[in-house]
Protein backbone atom coordinates (compact mmCIF):
# COMPACT_ATOMS: atom_id res chain seq x y z
CA UNK A 1 0.00 0.00 0.00
CA UNK A 2 2.70 2.28 0.82
CA UNK A 3 4.90 1.60 -2.15
CA UNK A 4 1.54 2.54 -4.61
CA UNK A 5 1.02 5.76 -2.63
CA UNK A 6 4.70 6.88 -3.02
CA UNK A 7 4.02 5.86 -7.10
CA UNK A 8 1.47 7.69 -7.04
CA UNK A 9 3.14 10.58 -5.62
CA UNK A 10 6.18 10.21 -7.88
CA UNK A 11 3.62 10.92 -10.64
CA UNK A 12 1.86 13.94 -9.22
CA UNK A 13 5.31 15.34 -9.34
CA UNK A 14 6.84 14.42 -12.54
CA UNK A 15 3.05 15.61 -13.82
CA UNK A 16 3.90 19.01 -12.18
CA UNK A 17 7.09 19.14 -13.78
CA UNK A 18 6.08 18.65 -17.18
CA UNK A 19 2.87 21.25 -17.02
CA UNK A 20 5.62 23.63 -15.90
CA UNK A 21 8.61 22.72 -18.68
CA UNK A 22 5.52 22.77 -21.20
CA UNK A 23 4.87 26.90 -19.92
CA UNK A 24 8.09 28.07 -18.97
CA UNK A 25 8.91 27.04 -22.70
CA UNK A 26 6.53 29.88 -23.87
CA UNK A 27 8.40 31.88 -21.19
CA UNK A 28 10.66 34.98 -22.75
CA UNK A 29 13.27 36.74 -20.79
CA UNK A 30 14.03 39.96 -22.78
CA UNK A 31 17.32 41.47 -21.45
CA UNK A 32 18.48 45.02 -22.53
CA UNK A 33 21.72 46.33 -23.28
CA UNK A 34 22.68 50.07 -23.74
CA UNK A 35 24.43 50.52 -26.65
CA UNK A 36 26.82 53.42 -27.20
CA UNK A 37 27.99 54.26 -30.52
CA UNK A 38 29.25 57.23 -32.57
CA UNK A 39 26.94 59.67 -35.55
CA UNK A 40 27.69 62.40 -37.84
CA UNK A 41 25.27 64.65 -38.16
CA UNK A 42 24.75 65.65 -41.98
CA UNK A 43 23.71 69.11 -42.99
CA UNK A 44 20.80 70.01 -44.68
CA UNK A 45 23.02 71.44 -47.58
CA UNK A 46 26.14 69.47 -47.93
CA UNK A 47 29.36 70.72 -49.21
CA UNK A 48 32.34 69.02 -51.08
CA UNK A 49 34.97 68.58 -48.70
CA UNK A 50 37.21 70.99 -50.63
CA UNK A 51 34.65 74.22 -50.35
CA UNK A 52 33.96 74.12 -46.92
CA UNK A 53 35.12 77.65 -45.73
CA UNK A 54 33.16 80.75 -45.26
CA UNK A 55 33.13 84.58 -44.91
CA UNK A 56 30.91 86.44 -42.85
CA UNK A 57 29.56 90.81 -42.76
CA UNK A 58 27.96 91.43 -39.40
CA UNK A 59 26.47 95.57 -39.56
CA UNK A 60 25.06 96.18 -36.31
CA UNK A 61 24.62 99.77 -33.93
CA UNK A 62 27.26 98.01 -31.52
CA UNK A 63 30.65 99.83 -31.31
CA UNK A 64 32.03 99.76 -27.95
CA UNK A 65 35.54 98.58 -27.12
CA UNK A 66 37.96 98.15 -23.80
CA UNK A 67 38.83 101.07 -24.35
CA UNK A 68 35.46 102.85 -24.83
CA UNK A 69 34.28 101.12 -21.80
CA UNK A 70 37.34 102.64 -19.73
CA UNK A 71 37.13 106.49 -20.85
CA UNK A 72 33.23 105.81 -20.61
CA UNK A 73 33.94 105.20 -16.60
CA UNK A 74 36.67 107.74 -16.54
CA UNK A 75 33.94 110.32 -18.05
CA UNK A 76 31.37 109.22 -15.70
CA UNK A 77 33.60 109.85 -12.50
CA UNK A 78 34.85 113.30 -14.07
CA UNK A 79 31.44 114.14 -13.97
CA UNK A 80 30.72 113.12 -10.45
CA UNK A 81 33.86 115.02 -8.98
CA UNK A 82 32.43 118.27 -11.45
CA UNK A 83 29.34 118.31 -10.11
CA UNK A 84 30.36 117.09 -6.16
CA UNK A 85 29.82 120.78 -4.78
CA UNK A 86 27.09 121.27 -5.93
CA UNK A 87 25.59 117.62 -4.65
CA UNK A 88 26.80 118.88 -1.20
CA UNK A 89 25.22 122.15 -1.75
CA UNK A 90 21.47 120.21 -3.08
CA UNK A 91 22.02 118.05 0.24
CA UNK A 92 22.36 120.61 2.57
CA UNK A 93 19.38 122.94 1.34
CA UNK A 94 17.22 119.51 1.75
CA UNK A 95 18.64 118.90 4.63
CA UNK A 96 17.12 122.63 5.67
CA UNK A 97 13.80 121.77 4.36
CA UNK A 98 13.48 119.12 5.90
CA UNK A 99 14.16 120.68 9.46
CA UNK A 100 11.81 123.39 8.64
CA UNK A 101 9.27 120.60 8.31
CA UNK A 102 10.31 118.60 11.38
CA UNK A 103 9.79 121.96 13.00
CA UNK A 104 6.82 122.37 11.98
CA UNK A 105 5.55 119.04 12.72
CA UNK A 106 6.84 118.94 16.67
CA UNK A 107 5.43 122.26 17.35
CA UNK A 108 1.87 121.00 15.76
CA UNK A 109 2.45 117.68 18.13
CA UNK A 110 3.37 119.74 20.94
CA UNK A 111 0.57 121.88 20.95
CA UNK A 112 -1.59 119.06 20.70
CA UNK A 113 -0.37 117.37 23.67
CA UNK A 114 -0.62 120.25 25.44
CA UNK A 115 -4.46 120.82 24.83
CA UNK A 116 -4.93 117.04 25.23
CA UNK A 117 -2.90 117.55 28.47
CA UNK A 118 -4.82 120.49 29.98
CA UNK A 119 -8.47 118.35 28.81
CA UNK A 120 -6.93 115.32 30.60
CA UNK A 121 -6.37 117.02 34.36
CA UNK A 122 -9.73 118.58 33.93
CA UNK A 123 -11.73 115.71 34.40
CA UNK A 124 -12.30 114.10 37.43
CA UNK A 125 -11.00 110.43 38.71
CA UNK A 126 -14.25 108.88 38.60
CA UNK A 127 -14.62 110.46 35.32
CA UNK A 128 -11.16 108.97 34.16
CA UNK A 129 -12.41 105.84 35.24
CA UNK A 130 -15.54 105.43 33.37
CA UNK A 131 -14.25 106.82 30.27
CA UNK A 132 -10.89 104.80 30.67
CA UNK A 133 -9.49 108.16 29.99
CA UNK A 134 -5.27 107.67 29.86
CA UNK A 135 -2.79 110.27 30.03
CA UNK A 136 -1.79 111.92 26.61
CA UNK A 137 1.71 111.26 25.57
CA UNK A 138 3.74 113.00 23.55
CA UNK A 139 5.61 111.33 20.85
CA UNK A 140 7.47 113.66 18.16
CA UNK A 141 9.48 112.48 15.02
CA UNK A 142 13.56 112.29 14.72
CA UNK A 143 15.22 115.23 14.02
CA UNK A 144 16.38 115.10 9.89
CA UNK A 145 20.24 114.31 10.39
CA UNK A 146 22.61 115.97 7.56
CA UNK A 147 23.49 113.51 4.86
CA UNK A 148 26.35 115.01 3.45
CA UNK A 149 27.33 112.82 0.06
CA UNK A 150 30.47 111.05 -0.30
CA UNK A 151 33.61 112.28 -2.65
CA UNK A 152 33.43 110.41 -5.61
CA UNK A 153 35.92 107.67 -6.05
CA UNK A 154 37.11 106.09 -9.65
CA UNK A 155 36.85 102.28 -9.53
CA UNK A 156 37.97 100.16 -12.78
CA UNK A 157 35.11 99.23 -14.54
CA UNK A 158 33.71 95.26 -14.50
CA UNK A 159 35.06 94.08 -18.21
CA UNK A 160 33.22 90.49 -17.54
CA UNK A 161 29.69 92.61 -17.24
CA UNK A 162 30.23 95.56 -19.75
CA UNK A 163 29.13 94.94 -23.20
CA UNK A 164 32.32 95.24 -25.39
CA UNK A 165 31.34 94.51 -28.46
CA UNK A 166 31.65 95.82 -32.07
CA UNK A 167 31.15 93.66 -35.73
CA UNK A 168 34.71 92.58 -35.91
CA UNK A 169 34.02 90.86 -31.89
CA UNK A 170 30.10 89.49 -33.89
CA UNK A 171 31.42 88.26 -37.04
CA UNK A 172 34.23 86.60 -35.04
CA UNK A 173 31.84 84.08 -32.83
CA UNK A 174 29.89 83.07 -36.20
CA UNK A 175 31.25 79.50 -36.86
CA UNK A 176 30.39 76.75 -38.88
CA UNK A 177 32.50 73.24 -37.75
CA UNK A 178 34.50 72.01 -40.09
CA UNK A 179 34.62 74.94 -42.39
CA UNK A 180 37.79 77.18 -42.48
CA UNK A 181 37.51 81.00 -42.00
CA UNK A 182 38.31 83.25 -45.40
CA UNK A 183 37.01 81.89 -48.42
CA UNK A 184 33.31 82.43 -50.18
CA UNK A 185 31.65 79.29 -50.68
CA UNK A 186 29.30 80.14 -48.00
CA UNK A 187 28.76 83.82 -47.54
CA UNK A 188 27.24 85.12 -44.17
CA UNK A 189 24.97 88.12 -44.07
CA UNK A 190 24.26 89.25 -40.65
CA UNK A 191 22.35 92.52 -39.80
CA UNK A 192 20.74 93.40 -36.90
CA UNK A 193 19.23 96.17 -34.37
CA UNK A 194 20.19 96.98 -30.75
CA UNK A 195 18.33 94.70 -28.77
CA UNK A 196 14.77 96.54 -28.16
CA UNK A 197 13.20 96.32 -24.33
CA UNK A 198 9.86 96.89 -23.65
CA UNK A 199 7.30 96.45 -19.83
CA UNK A 200 4.01 94.25 -19.88
CA UNK A 201 1.83 93.28 -17.19
CA UNK A 202 5.04 94.21 -14.60
CA UNK A 203 7.50 92.24 -17.09
CA UNK A 204 10.23 92.71 -18.85
CA UNK A 205 10.13 91.80 -22.71
CA UNK A 206 12.65 92.34 -25.21
CA UNK A 207 13.36 91.89 -29.09
CA UNK A 208 16.63 92.40 -31.93
CA UNK A 209 15.34 91.97 -35.41
CA UNK A 210 18.16 90.55 -36.93
CA UNK A 211 18.12 89.61 -40.52
CA UNK A 212 20.27 86.54 -41.48
CA UNK A 213 20.92 85.97 -45.45
CA UNK A 214 23.49 83.12 -46.01
CA UNK A 215 24.84 81.91 -50.05
CA UNK A 216 26.16 78.66 -50.98
CA UNK A 217 27.88 79.36 -54.16
CA UNK A 218 26.13 82.37 -54.85
CA UNK A 219 22.78 80.61 -54.42
CA UNK A 220 20.68 82.09 -51.48
CA UNK A 221 20.14 79.27 -49.01
CA UNK A 222 18.95 81.04 -46.00
CA UNK A 223 17.18 84.31 -45.56
CA UNK A 224 14.90 84.49 -42.83
CA UNK A 225 14.31 87.24 -40.06
CA UNK A 226 15.16 86.39 -36.30
CA UNK A 227 14.16 87.58 -32.86
CA UNK A 228 11.82 90.13 -34.51
CA UNK A 229 8.40 89.27 -31.62
CA UNK A 230 9.12 90.16 -28.64
CA UNK A 231 9.54 87.92 -25.07
CA UNK A 232 9.35 87.63 -21.86
CA UNK A 233 13.23 88.14 -20.22
CA UNK A 234 12.16 88.83 -16.94
CA UNK A 235 9.50 88.84 -14.14
CA UNK A 236 10.16 91.98 -13.06
CA UNK A 237 9.89 95.65 -15.09
CA UNK A 238 12.93 97.16 -17.16
CA UNK A 239 13.60 99.57 -14.38
CA UNK A 240 14.26 97.00 -11.67
CA UNK A 241 16.44 95.15 -14.21
CA UNK A 242 20.34 95.28 -15.54
CA UNK A 243 19.41 96.14 -19.00
CA UNK A 244 23.17 96.09 -19.93
CA UNK A 245 23.49 92.43 -18.86
CA UNK A 246 20.32 91.31 -20.54
CA UNK A 247 20.80 93.19 -23.41
CA UNK A 248 24.51 91.56 -23.43
CA UNK A 249 22.72 88.34 -23.18
CA UNK A 250 20.22 88.64 -25.79
CA UNK A 251 22.85 89.26 -28.16
CA UNK A 252 24.31 86.47 -27.05
CA UNK A 253 21.37 84.40 -28.07
CA UNK A 254 20.94 85.56 -31.30
CA UNK A 255 24.41 85.04 -32.08
CA UNK A 256 23.98 81.29 -30.65
CA UNK A 257 20.92 80.57 -32.76
CA UNK A 258 22.81 82.00 -35.84
CA UNK A 259 25.74 79.59 -35.55
CA UNK A 260 22.75 76.70 -34.44
CA UNK A 261 21.33 77.58 -37.83
CA UNK A 262 24.59 77.61 -39.75
CA UNK A 263 25.23 74.00 -38.00
CA UNK A 264 22.19 72.42 -39.41
CA UNK A 265 22.53 74.07 -42.83
CA UNK A 266 26.12 73.31 -43.72
CA UNK A 267 27.57 71.20 -40.65
CA UNK A 268 29.28 68.22 -40.25
CA UNK A 269 29.13 67.24 -36.13
CA UNK A 270 29.94 64.06 -34.19
CA UNK A 271 27.40 62.95 -31.66
CA UNK A 272 28.16 60.23 -29.19
CA UNK A 273 24.28 58.58 -28.18
CA UNK A 274 23.37 55.63 -26.46
CA UNK A 275 20.67 53.79 -27.05
CA UNK A 276 18.60 50.97 -25.37
CA UNK A 277 18.21 47.46 -27.17
CA UNK A 278 16.21 44.57 -26.07
CA UNK A 279 16.77 40.92 -27.22
CA UNK A 280 14.95 37.98 -26.04
CA UNK A 281 17.46 35.30 -24.96
CA UNK A 282 15.60 31.82 -24.76
CA UNK A 283 17.35 29.24 -27.53
CA UNK A 284 15.96 27.46 -30.14
CA UNK A 285 12.78 29.17 -30.91
CA UNK A 286 14.34 32.66 -30.73
CA UNK A 287 17.74 32.02 -32.75
CA UNK A 288 16.81 34.26 -35.78
CA UNK A 289 15.98 37.58 -32.91
CA UNK A 290 19.28 36.55 -31.27
CA UNK A 291 20.78 37.15 -34.58
CA UNK A 292 19.25 40.06 -35.52
CA UNK A 293 20.45 41.62 -31.51
CA UNK A 294 23.60 40.64 -32.58
CA UNK A 295 23.86 42.20 -36.38
CA UNK A 296 22.19 45.69 -34.52
CA UNK A 297 24.42 45.85 -31.60
CA UNK A 298 27.65 44.94 -33.20
CA UNK A 299 27.61 47.04 -36.26
CA UNK A 300 25.87 50.45 -34.21
CA UNK A 301 29.28 49.96 -32.37
CA UNK A 302 31.29 50.10 -35.41
CA UNK A 303 29.85 53.32 -36.85
CA UNK A 304 32.69 56.39 -36.86
CA UNK A 305 31.61 60.23 -37.05
CA UNK A 306 33.72 60.81 -39.82
CA UNK A 307 32.55 62.03 -43.80
CA UNK A 308 32.85 59.41 -46.46
CA UNK A 309 34.24 56.87 -43.73
CA UNK A 310 34.24 53.76 -45.73
CA UNK A 311 33.21 51.48 -43.16
CA UNK A 312 30.45 53.30 -42.36
CA UNK A 313 28.63 51.90 -45.08
CA UNK A 314 29.25 48.44 -44.47
CA UNK A 315 28.36 48.94 -41.16
CA UNK A 316 24.67 50.35 -41.70
CA UNK A 317 24.19 47.57 -44.78
CA UNK A 318 24.63 44.28 -41.60
CA UNK A 319 22.67 46.95 -39.51
CA UNK A 320 19.85 46.75 -41.83
CA UNK A 321 20.17 42.48 -42.16
CA UNK A 322 19.52 42.67 -38.29
CA UNK A 323 16.32 45.11 -39.10
CA UNK A 324 15.13 43.21 -41.24
CA UNK A 325 14.89 39.82 -39.25
CA UNK A 326 12.96 42.13 -36.34
CA UNK A 327 10.36 43.15 -39.20
CA UNK A 328 9.99 39.43 -40.39
CA UNK A 329 9.20 38.65 -36.79
CA UNK A 330 6.47 41.02 -36.84
CA UNK A 331 4.88 39.01 -39.19
CA UNK A 332 4.70 35.66 -37.21
CA UNK A 333 3.35 37.94 -33.83
CA UNK A 334 -0.40 35.71 -32.65
CA UNK A 335 -2.07 38.92 -30.29
CA UNK A 336 -4.18 36.18 -29.58
CA UNK A 337 -2.37 33.70 -27.58
CA UNK A 338 -0.47 34.51 -24.68
CA UNK A 339 1.31 31.27 -25.06
CA UNK A 340 2.48 30.79 -28.86
CA UNK A 341 6.11 31.47 -29.30
CA UNK A 342 5.97 35.04 -30.75
CA UNK A 343 2.98 37.10 -28.87
CA UNK A 344 2.46 40.37 -27.77
CA UNK A 345 4.87 40.35 -25.52
CA UNK A 346 7.67 39.27 -28.06
CA UNK A 347 5.64 42.61 -30.67
CA UNK A 348 6.59 44.95 -27.82
CA UNK A 349 10.08 44.46 -27.70
CA UNK A 350 10.25 44.48 -31.38
CA UNK A 351 8.31 47.84 -31.86
CA UNK A 352 10.70 49.36 -29.11
CA UNK A 353 13.52 48.19 -30.38
CA UNK A 354 12.56 49.51 -33.95
CA UNK A 355 11.31 53.00 -32.71
CA UNK A 356 14.39 53.69 -30.14
CA UNK A 357 16.81 52.58 -32.45
CA UNK A 358 15.25 54.98 -35.26
CA UNK A 359 15.18 57.84 -32.95
CA UNK A 360 18.76 57.38 -32.20
CA UNK A 361 19.46 57.19 -36.20
CA UNK A 362 17.69 60.73 -36.25
CA UNK A 363 14.95 59.20 -38.31
CA UNK A 364 12.01 60.45 -37.07
CA UNK A 365 9.92 59.30 -40.15
CA UNK A 366 10.50 56.04 -39.02
CA UNK A 367 10.55 55.71 -35.93
CA UNK A 368 6.85 57.36 -36.08
CA UNK A 369 5.92 54.90 -38.78
CA UNK A 370 6.75 51.70 -35.65
CA UNK A 371 5.25 54.17 -33.35
CA UNK A 372 1.66 54.22 -35.06
CA UNK A 373 2.07 50.44 -35.60
CA UNK A 374 2.26 50.03 -32.49
CA UNK A 375 -0.40 51.67 -31.14
CA UNK A 376 -2.66 49.77 -32.89
CA UNK A 377 -1.67 46.44 -31.31
CA UNK A 378 -1.39 48.53 -27.79
CA UNK A 379 -4.71 47.03 -26.07
CA UNK A 380 -3.34 43.53 -26.75
CA UNK A 381 0.52 44.39 -25.71
CA UNK A 382 -0.72 45.25 -22.28
CA UNK A 383 2.17 46.89 -21.25
CA UNK A 384 3.98 47.65 -17.94
CA UNK A 385 4.04 51.00 -16.07
CA UNK A 386 7.57 51.54 -17.02
CA UNK A 387 7.01 50.44 -20.55
CA UNK A 388 3.97 52.68 -20.85
CA UNK A 389 6.32 55.43 -19.07
CA UNK A 390 9.16 55.26 -21.93
CA UNK A 391 6.76 54.99 -24.98
CA UNK A 392 5.72 58.54 -23.62
CA UNK A 393 9.02 59.50 -23.87
CA UNK A 394 9.82 58.27 -27.04
CA UNK A 395 6.75 60.04 -28.32
CA UNK A 396 7.15 63.44 -27.08
CA UNK A 397 10.74 62.95 -29.27
CA UNK A 398 9.02 62.01 -32.09
CA UNK A 399 6.24 64.89 -32.15
CA UNK A 400 8.45 67.93 -30.49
Amino acid sequence: MQTKFLSMKCKSILAVLFLSGATLGYAQRIDSEQVSFQLLKEPLNPVDSQSRNFSVVVNSPYNMTKEDVIKEAKEKFQKQVDNYDQSVQDAKLQHEERLKDYEAEVKKLTEKYKTESEQYNKMKAVEKIAMNAMPPVLRLPSRPQLNVPQKPVYRDPDLRSALIVDNKVLASQVNIDGFSRGGNAIDISINMERTNFQDNAGKSFASQPTKLVVKQNGAVKIDKILFSDFEEIASSPTNEINLSDHERMYLQKVMNKINEILADNFGYSKINSTVKLETVKNKGEYDDLEKASIYVTTNLKKLQARPDYTPNKAALENMDKGITLWKDALKKINYEDKKAAYNAKIAAYLYMNLIRLNLALGKKPEAEKYLNEMQEHLVDMKLSFDQNYELKGLEQKIYN
